[in-house]
Formats: structure tokens, sequence, C-alpha cells
């Protein structure tokens, strides 16, 4: 369902065509149709306090002609992304994720902001697709569910914060690729929402062990 391709400082997945995407990007947020969801690898230092990060951003992805493409940031190399694909009565789902968890947070429980020349930005990028045509409600269900697994990816890393036992970061994104049809439902109990679940959290645990063993 997506071609992966590499070509610094750019990760693109190709959705093969035109396809809805629910997503709080920078760039294109809400319900959109697009046909790419990019990542660009960026520095630390790129992103300092004075820059317009959103109408930079923009810029970068007009300048390659890929205005309309949801885009993604991450200071997080992106030759280390993992991919997961699976099948669930009939159902396919595919994830790609990159991973850092330098950014990390606890939820409910904000630490101060981090010295980026320290710490850096890690954050969790995701662009998942399923083959299922949804409705609008049913991708806002099956979004939610691909937090779950995003979450449940880092609590299972157990990297433990001064605020308690991390859960995200503070700038993570998902992005969710689907037809719009007429399955109304994405929850736990469905296929849509086991496969969907299936291959979020196991391509996001891969990048997290990544991540953790060079951390």
């Amino acid at each position: 369902m997506m071609t992966v391709s590499l070509a610094r400082p750019w990760l693109r997945c190709d959705l093969g065509r035109m396809r809805r995407v629910l997503s709080w990007s920078l760039n294109r947020p809400g319900f959109v149709e697009a046909r790419h969801i990019l990542w660009r690898e960026v520095r630390d230092a790129d992103l300092t306090a004075d820059l317009d990060t959103g109408r930079w951003f923009a810029a970068e992805l007009a300048r390659r002609g890929d205005a309309e493409a949801v885009g993604l940031l991450t200071s997080r190399d992106i030759g280390t992304w993992r991919e997961a694909a699976a099948d669930v009565e009939g159902i396919r789902a595919q994830a790609v994720v990159t991973a850092g968890l330098s950014n990390a947070e606890r939820v409910g429980r904000r630490r101060p902001a981090p010295d980026s020349e320290t710490s850096g930005y890690g954050t969790i990028n995701i662009a998942v697709a399923v083959s299922e045509g949804l409705t609008e409600g049913a991708m806002v269900e099956a979004l939610s569910i691909a937090t779950q697994a995003r979450t449940a990816a880092v609590l299972e890393a157990g990297l433990t914060l001064l605020t308690g036992t991390a859960t995200g970061t503070g700038t993570d994104c998902i992005a969710l690729a689907a037809d719009p049809g007429e399955t109304r439902h994405a929850g736990l109990h469905t296929p849509v929402g086991e496969v969907l679940g299936r291959v979020v959290m196991e391509a996001t645990a891969a990048a997290i062990a990544d991540w953790m063993a060079l951390s």
C-alpha cells in the first residue's frame, strides 16, 4: 500500500494514488486528500526560537513540488525508519515509523522544555495505511487505535522520567491513510482496529528499540 523511498533529508511514503489522510501534521492537518506522506529530517540547530517552522516547512515542500503532501518533521535519523505490515480477515495495513525519545513526556505531567543543544528533539512519526474504506467517524476511531498502539509501545519500552514512565513525546504525529468507504467502526474489537494496532505497535516498538540501543 505504501512504497517507501529515502533521499536525504527526505523520506517519502507513496500511497500509490490519492487517498484520504487524517493527521495533525504541521502543514496539512485534519482530513485532506494526498498521495504522499513525507518526513523531513532537520538538525536541532535548524529549529531556532525565532523560526516560523510552519512557514519554513511549507516552503521546503513547495520548493520540491510537494506542497500537497502531508509533511512530518524529525531530528531522528530518517535512515532508521521501520516498517510493519499485516493482514486480518482480508484487511491489510502497513505502518512506517521513525522514533526517538529524547523529547519524551509522561501524559498529564509536562517536563520543563528541554535544552535542544544537549537533549535533541526526538519524536515519533507514524504513517499508517489501511486497505478498508472508512467513514470519517471510523477514521477518527482508527486514529485513536493507532495512538493507543504507539502509547503501548512506548510504555513497554519502560523509559523512566522524573514525572513517571514515558507515554510518548511532545512532538509526536500520526498520519492515517484510507479510502472513503462504508465501514463505520474501527475499534479494538474489529479487524480494522486489530490490524492497524498490530502494525503500528510492531513498527513503533522496533524503532524505539533502535533508539534505546544507541542512547
